[in-house]
């Protein structure tokens, strides 16, 4: 009996144990898994942030380019080492990129609430189109420029940064005077002049209007400093072999004032815009010396001691027009179009010949079948005015240049996975009388020696005609092959002595037309 009671007792207290064990591990209820869930109010490839109401979307792309007889990015071979064609000339220059964008977008009761960023990183070849291999930039000491694009380094930039809220656009975008592909009506080098481009992005305020049926009106004001200047001349300081000198452009004071009305319907795409730009000139007294120790420049333009005490030009204002097309549904077949831009600029050059970087002036060099003449060249100055002060033989004016420009694309698909475009522009850059005749007598020199034949004009045309094909096996990849021909339309007529720009000598040069042809191959993965 009592054998009984203490196992019935030992059982008894082995439950109450085992069920205490099982009371002590019920599990805790689980919080609910966020699982990401897709938005499609903006689009394909937009997600909620877990936990809020804002939509994001991460995309980008990875690309290497490679161009032949030319710069980065399609850069001609239309200035510096390129240009002379020297011994420090680079036969091919490659650039390979990553772009990261973030965007993201929130219902309120104002709208959409939106915010943009996008970031490059990059590695390119070093050197070409310099007079010094071991520089990048002319501005830069050599030591700051080894910084950059040399083994183990490379570039880290800022393409887009904006938030758009009620109409308004803040930050770093396209401006509003840009037609929406910029220089990029159906190539790929980044040097299709004719028009603006600021593909990068500007820092602008800008506000948009949407009328309804595909019409709106944006009016913004733009920071001039990066994008919207190119140089004003002090003809009281030299002018070099290739008439150029140091820059004079005065701080900015004024943004540019920039805006379009736009119509973006099925049939395709009808834009004016206009812009107006400040164009202000430092001093009339400049240093004439040459650029400071270390750097690869100009000679000229830096204030002396002289300087406030010896007056400034009156302030002018310039400006920029411009009227964009688009037609779709062509009938060479599905998809094709046509895109094009017509440009006028005065005191505002860069709205016509315009770049990825910097406008770039031009200086090319070739073969001569003069007598006696070492080679031939050709060349242009960008600018936005010029003067010669009072006290140096001038009126003390700035004479603002005129440019006008064209350029445009026919982009046909021959089938899914092909497609080609012919593109093309023209560009004109004109100076008035007084502006010539300050240009000329500062640089026809007696000891140029000229020519009997001789003609000082600096006027000049661009022509640009290229090809691309296209070839895309599979979504999101594409490789494309573009070759383009550039030609410098000179004014200079007969030869004359020039001076030393090194490596070329001190020779007889003829003036004459320039032309030069590259090649670009880029391969580019779209994610």
């Amino acid at each position: 009996m009592a054998t009984m009671r203490t196992l019935i007792l030992g059982t008894a207290a082995g439950l109450m144990a085992a069920s205490g064990a099982h009371a002590a591990d019920l599990p805790i209820k689980a919080k609910p898994v966020e699982y990401v869930k897709i938005c499609s109010a903006y689009g394909p490839g937009f997600f909620f942030i877990p936990g809020t109401d804002t939509c994001m979307k991460i995309g980008g792309y990875l690309r290497v380019d490679t161009t032949f007889n030319g710069g980065v990015q399609g850069s001609p071979a239309w200035n510096g080492d390129a240009g002379q064609h020297n011994r420090y000339f680079d036969y091919f220059a490659a650039r390979s990129r990553m772009l990261l964008s973030i965007d993201t977008r929130t219902a309120t009761d104002y709208g959409v609430v939106r915010t943009f960023g996008q970031g490059r990183f990059q590695f390119s070849t070093l050197g070409n189109n310099t007079f010094n291999p071991n520089s990048i930039n002319g501005s830069l000491p050599v030591a700051n420029s080894q910084l950059l694009d040399t083994p183990g380094g490379g570039v880290t930039t800022i393409q887009f940064l904006f938030i758009q809220f009620a109409g308004f656009t803040f930050g770093q975008s396209a401006s509003a005077y840009s037609s929406p592909w910029q220089g990029f009506p159906g190539n790929i080098t980044d040097f299709l002049l004719g028009g603006q481009n600021n593909d990068t992005g500007v820092n602008n305020i800008q506000y948009t209007a949407d009328f309804g049926n595909g019409v709106t009106g944006t009016i913004g004001l733009d920071d001039p400093t990066v994008w919207d200047r190119t140089a004003v001349y002090n003809l009281s300081l030299p002018l070099n072999a290739t008439l150029n000198t140091g820059n004079a452009y005065a701080g900015v004071q004024a943004p540019e004032v920039v805006g379009n009305i736009r119509v973006d319907q099925a049939w395709g795409l009808f834009q004016i815009s206009a812009a107006a730009h400040e164009v202000n000139a430092s001093y009339n007294v400049l240093n004439a010396l040459g650029a400071p120790a270390g750097a690869v420049g100009l000679p000229g333009a830096a204030p002396t001691g002289a300087s406030e005490l010896s007056g400034h030009p009156d302030t002018s204002w310039g400006g920029a027009v411009m009227a964009a097309l688009q037609i779709k549904n062509i009938p060479t077949g599905p998809g094709d179009d046509i895109k094009m831009d017509v440009s006028y600029s005065k005191g505002a050059t860069k709205y016509v010949i315009s770049s990825a970087s910097t406008s770039p002036s031009f200086a090319m060099f070739g073969s001569s079948s003069t007598f006696g003449a070492y080679q031939s060249i050709g060349f242009g100055a960008t600018t936005d005015a010029v003067y010669l002060p009072v006290a140096a033989g001038g009126d003390g004016s700035l004479h603002l240049t005129e440019a006008f420009g064209v350029r445009g694309a026919f982009n046909h698909n021959w089938d899914p996975y092909w497609s080609s475009s012919l593109f093309g522009s023209y560009v004109g850059v004109r100076y008035d009388g007084a502006a010539k005749a300050f240009i000329c007598a500062n640089y026809t020199t007696p000891g140029k020696a000229v020519s009997a034949d001789y003609v000082c004009n600096p006027d000049f045309n661009l022509s640009q005609l290229g090809l691309i094909t296209r070839w895309t096996p599979v979504k999101n990849l594409t490789f494309s092959a573009e070759f383009m021909w550039f030609h410098l339309d000179q004014k200079f007529q007969g030869s004359a002595v020039l001076g030393a720009s090194a490596p070329k000598p001190t020779a007889r040069y003829e003036f004459s037309d320039q032309d030069t042809f590259q090649l670009q191959l880029r391969a580019q993965r779209n994610f």
